[in-house]
């Protein structure tokens, strides 16, 4: 199903940016067990699968602190550092255990692809890129996305350690469009919680926000401009502009 409550300037977008855990990918059980083996690491009592969840989406340093936080003990920050280097260094082993891309993500890239991609001959500034703006960091990012097939359709993946700032800060949305010399009011960034929505609108830029991903329910706090159901829903998204309010 797709809900439109601003119609998209689909004629005079340039450039996608997707977010990448809950939007293009299923990334939760690997998540949650470099979390929970973390924490056993250190002593600490595991957490509920949904918990661990819950706290995802605004990078690995806050997950790690959020979930030791969760077992009330205090944590310093010594503590913290060698939790979060050991969660680094077991999630990029076990990163693509459980992980995999939702159902209809690759189909609906390739689709959105040729819906953008410009006949031979016509100027190549003027058709539209798609790239990933994650608060993951980068270097699993880019293998889980090497790995699933889905690396080939961006110009770019950024991480959350790719700049000084993470989402929702928007220095690495800005930076995207500068790579793809795409203006704010020719951008969109499609996410599934209220994080992505707010880099959008920091950046001026226009927001599409998935209700299948790890948090939904973010997103009723903060509407993006158009909401889905599904990654098939991203190419009527964008090559349909009718008003269809909730």
């Amino acid at each position: 199903m797709l809900h439109i409550l601003r119609p998209l300037p689909i004629a005079s977008l340039k450039l996608l940016v997707f977010d990448l855990d809950g939007t293009l990918i299923d990334s939760a059980q690997d998540l949650c067990n470099s979390v929970n083996a973390t924490l056993s690491r250190f002593g600490r009592e595991p957490l509920p699968d949904e918990t661990v969840a819950s706290f995802i989406g605004n990078g690995a340093m806050v997950l790690v602190r959020r979930a030791f936080a969760a077992g009330g003990a205090a944590v310093d920050e010594e503590l913290l550092a060698q939790a979060y280097a050991f969660f680094l260094d077991y999630y990029r082993e076990h990163k693509l255990d459980f992980t995999y891309a939702y159902e209809g993500v690759l189909e609906a890239l390739a689709a959105l692809k040729q819906l953008h991609e410009l006949p031979a001959g016509q100027d190549a500034n003027k058709g539209m890129a798609m790239a990933v703006l994650t608060n993951k960091p980068v270097r699993p990012a880019r293998d889980i996305c090497a790995a699933l097939g889905l690396a080939p359709y961006f110009l770019n993946i950024y991480g959350g350690n790719s700049f000084p700032t993470k989402k929702p800060n928007p220095e690495g949305l800005l930076a995207l469009m500068s790579e793809a010399g795409a203006k704010p009011e020719e951008t969109v960034m499609i996410g599934d919680s209220q994080v992505d929505v707010e880099t959008a609108r920091n950046a001026g830029a226009w927001s599409v926000g998935c209700t299948f991903g790890l948090a939904p329910g973010s997103l009723a706090a903060n509407p993006p401009d158009v909401i889905v159901d599904s990654p098939a829903d991203w190419t009527a998204a964008l090559s349909a502009a009718k008003t269809n309010p909730r």
